[in-house]
C-alpha cells in the first residue's frame, strides 16, 4: 500500500516531474519542480493556502510518482510531453489541438515547387507561415503557380526529363514544361526567385508586369487575354490587402492575451510574420475558478508551443508569467535561436496586446451566449419536463420504440439522452426473440425486461450481455400512451425497480400532443424547449429502431417472409420483388396492383394481401 507521508520523506531535492494518480490509477495532475522535495510536499501541508482546485485534487491523490531530470529545462519539456499524452483532469488544458498550414517552396529540388504543408521540417525547403486559413493558402499557391508558371507535378527532374508527355498545365500555358526541357534550370530559378519575393510581400514588381501585359493585350485587341491579366491583378491586390502592416521591424512575433471567467478561458493569438499580421486564432481552455491570467498563460505557452512547428523570435504577453526564463530557454532550443518573451508597457506593442485581449473577451462573451442558448435547448428543456411531471431532477432519459413489418423481424431500440443531449455510446438495439407476429406490447415487454434484468445483473457484479446497462435512467419515455406505459410499469414492478415512466401521446396526425403520466394526460406548451426536446427524443428512438430494422432485412430474409405465403413460389416472389422493390412496397400495394403483377392471378394476390393485412 502506498504511504504518502513515508514517500514524501524519500523525495530528492532535485529538478524533475511529479505525477499524481487517483484511486483508479488514472493520472490526474502533472507538474514540474526545481526541487521535487519542496514542491510535492507543499501539496500535503495543511497550513498552506492552495486554492479550491488544488484542495480538490489533493483529496483524490492515491499515490504519486516522479521522474528526476538534470535541469529545470528538461523537466519543462517532460512536463509538456506528459500533459499532452495524458491530458490530466486538474491541469489547465487546451480544449483543442490545431495545426496551421504553411506554404512550402522545395528549394532542394532542381525545379522547385510551391506546396501546401501542415508541418515544417528541417530540410532545404523555404517555409512561409503559419497561416490561419487553409483556403487562403491554397488560393495563394494557385495564384503563384499561374503568375510564375511553376510546375505542380511530382516528377523527378531532371532525371525524368522527356520520359512522359507534358501535362495539361503546359498545354493551357500555366507551366513552361521543365519536364520536357523547354525551360533551362537557370530560367526556372529566376521564376522561383520572383515567387519568393511575392511570398515575402513584395507585390509591386508583379503588379507592374501584369498591368503592362494587360495594356499590351488590350492594344492588340486581344481582350480575352486582357481580362485574364485583369483577374490576376485583382487576385494579387486581394492577397496584398490581407497583409496588414503592424510593425516596421519586419520581425516574426506572436501576440497573446487571455480573458477568463469562473469556468472557461479564451486565449487570443495574433500571428505577425515579417512585420505583417497574417492572421489570428483563439483557443478555449479548461480552467479552475481561481486560476489567474498568469497561470493560464503559463500553461497555454507550454501546450501550444509543444505542438506547433514554428516558434517566432518574440512573444508578447499581457502579464508576467512564473516560468518566463525557463520557457524562453526551452523555446530557444526548439527554434534554434533566441526567443524573447516580453510584456510591453507602452506604445504600439502595448496596443496590440490590448487588441488581442479585447478580442479574447469578445469571443468569450459570444461563447457564453451560445452556451446559454444551448443550455436552454438541453438542460433547460430537461428542467421544463421535470417541472411538468413534478419530478425533482432529470439528468438521464431513456426512450424505447419497436419496429417491424407485419410482425416479421421485430426489433427494439433504446436511445439515451443525458443533460438534454443524445449519448449515442449508450444506445442499444434488441432483436425480438420471444414474440411471434405484430405484437408491439409483448415486444416492448421483452425489450424492457432484458434491458433492466441485465442492468440488475451488472449492478450485482455479473457481466451484462450488451455491455454497460448498470446505470438506470431518471425517467423512461415510451413511444405511446397508456398501454405502453403500463407495460413498462409492469416490468419495473416485477423487477422491483422504481423509475418514473411517461408516455409520449400523439394526436390524429401522429404529432406529440402531451405526456401520459400517473394515469393522466399532461398538456405541454408546443412552443417550449421541453416540447422540442420530447419531439427530438421520440424521432431519435423511431429513427434508431427503423435503421436497425433495415440493416436486418436482406433480400434473403425478405424472400423467406414471402415463402411463408401459400402459393407464392420462386417465380412469383421474383416478380413481386421486381415490381415493388421491397417488402414495404409489397405490403402497401393494393389488391389490384398485386393481381396485375406478372405471373400473379387474383387468388395469389388475395393471399399476399391477406397475409399483410390480417
Amino acid at each position: 500500500m502506498f504511504d504518502i507521508q513515508e514517500e514524501l520523506k524519500k523525495l530528492p531535492a532535485k529538478p524533475g516531474v511529479y505525477i499524481m494518480h487517483d484511486n483508479r490509477d488514472a493520472i490526474i495532475y502533472v507538474g514540474k519542480a526545481v526541487s521535487l522535495k519542496n514542491r510535492v510536499r507543499q501539496y500535503f501541508q495543511a497550513s498552506r493556502n492552495k486554492g479550491v482546485k488544488i484542495e480538490q485534487m489533493v483529496t483524490r491523490i492515491s499515490r504519486f510518482e516522479y521522474i528526476v531530470t538534470d535541469s529545470e529545462l528538461e523537466a519543462l519539456v517532460l512536463e509538456c510531453n506528459l500533459i499532452k499524452e495524458h491530458r490530466p483532469k486538474y491541469n489547465t488544458m487546451l480544449k483543442d489541438d490545431k495545426t496551421y498550414p504553411f506554404i512550402k517552396v522545395t528549394m532542394g529540388e532542381a525545379y522547385p515547387r510551391v506546396l501546401f504543408s501542415r508541418t515544417m521540417k528541417k530540410d532545404k525547403s523555404r517555409y512561409f507561415g503559419p497561416y490561419t486559413s487553409a483556403g487562403a493558402v491554397k488560393d495563394t499557391i494557385d495564384l503563384i503557380v499561374k503568375l510564375y508558371k511553376l510546375r505542380t507535378c511530382s516528377r523527378n527532374l531532371p532525371k525524368d526529363t522527356g520520359k512522359e508527355r507534358p501535362c495539361l498545365n503546359y498545354h493551357i500555358k500555366q507551366c513552361k514544361g521543365p519536364c520536357q526541357g523547354y525551360v533551362t534550370q537557370e530560367e526556372y530559378a529566376g521564376q522561383v526567385a520572383q515567387a519568393l519575393e511575392f511570398l515575402n510581400g513584395n507585390y509591386k514588381p508583379v503588379l507592374k508586369m501584369l498591368e503592362q501585359q494587360m495594356q499590351e493585350a488590350s492594344d492588340q485587341l486581344d481582350f480575352e487575354a486582357a481580362i485574364e491579366y485583369r483577374e490576376l491583378i485583382n487576385s494579387v491586390r486581394q492577397t496584398a490587402q490581407k497583409q496588414k502592416i503592424t510593425a516596421s521591424d519586419g520581425e516574426d512575433k506572436d501576440i497573446i492575451a487571455v480573458e477568463t471567467d469562473d469556468r472557461d478561458a479564451v486565449v487570443q493569438v495574433f500571428f505577425v510574420r515579417s512585420g505583417r499580421l497574417i492572421g489570428r486564432d483563439h483557443f478555449y481552455l479548461r480552467v479552475a475558478p481561481h486560476d489567474t491570467r498568469s497561470v493560464i498563460l503559463n500553461s497555454f505557452l507550454k501546450q501550444f508551443y509543444s505542438g506547433t512547428p514554428f516558434i517566432p523570435r518574440e512573444i508578447m504577453l499581457q502579464e508576467e508569467i512564473e516560468d518566463r526564463e525557463v520557457i524562453e530557454e526551452w523555446l530557444g532550443s526548439r527554434r534554434g535561436g533566441k526567443v524573447h518573451i516580453r510584456i510591453p508597457q507602452r506604445g504600439t506593442k502595448e496596443k496590440l496586446v490590448e487588441l488581442a485581449a479585447k478580442n479574447a473577451a469578445m469571443v468569450l462573451s459570444q461563447d457564453k451566449e451560445k452556451i446559454k442558448r444551448e443550455e436552454g435547448r438541453t438542460i433547460g428543456a430537461m428542467k421544463e419536463i421535470a417541472g411538468w411531471l413534478e419530478l425533482e431532477n432529470i439528468n438521464r432519459v431513456e426512450a424505447f420504440d419497436i419496429s417491424n413489418i407485419s410482425g416479421f423481424e421485430s426489433v427494439g431500440s433504446m436511445v439515451v439522452y443525458e443533460k438534454g443531449k443524445p449519448k449515442r455510446s449508450d444506445y442499444r438495439k434488441f432483436k425480438i426473440r420471444s414474440v411471434a407476429g405484430p405484437d408491439d406490447y409483448a415486444s416492448m415487454e421483452e425489450v424492457l425486461s432484458r434491458r433492466f434484468s441485465h442492468g440488475l445483473a451488472e449492478q450485482a457484479g455479473e457481466k451484462g450481455e450488451f455491455g454497460s446497462f448498470s446505470r438506470f435512467p431518471d425517467l423512461i419515455m415510451m413511444d405511446g400512451g397508456k398501454g405502453q406505459v403500463n407495460v413498462a410499469l409492469r416490468v419495473l414492478e416485477e423487477l422491483k425497480i422504481n423509475i418514473p415512466v411517461c408516455g409520449m401521446v400523439k394526436d390524429d396526425n401522429h404529432r406529440t400532443r402531451g405526456l401520459y403520466f400517473k394515469n393522466e394526460e399532461i398538456p405541454i406548451d408546443r412552443d417550449s424547449e421541453g416540447f422540442r426536446l420530447i419531439t427530438r427524443i421520440q424521432d431519435e428512438a423511431h429513427r434508431f429502431a427503423i435503421e436497425y430494422h433495415r440493416s436486418l432485412r436482406s433480400k434473403q430474409q425478405v424472400h423467406s417472409i414471402l415463402d411463408e405465403i401459400e402459393g407464392i413460389g420462386e417465380t412469383r416472389r421474383k416478380a413481386l420483388m421486381r415490381r415493388f422493390k421491397s417488402l414495404e412496397g409489397i405490403r402497401d400495394a393494393s389488391l389490384e396492383e398485386l393481381s396485375g403483377t406478372e405471373s400473379m392471378n387474383m387468388a395469389a394476390a388475395q393471399k399476399v394481401y391477406a397475409f399483410f393485412h390480417k
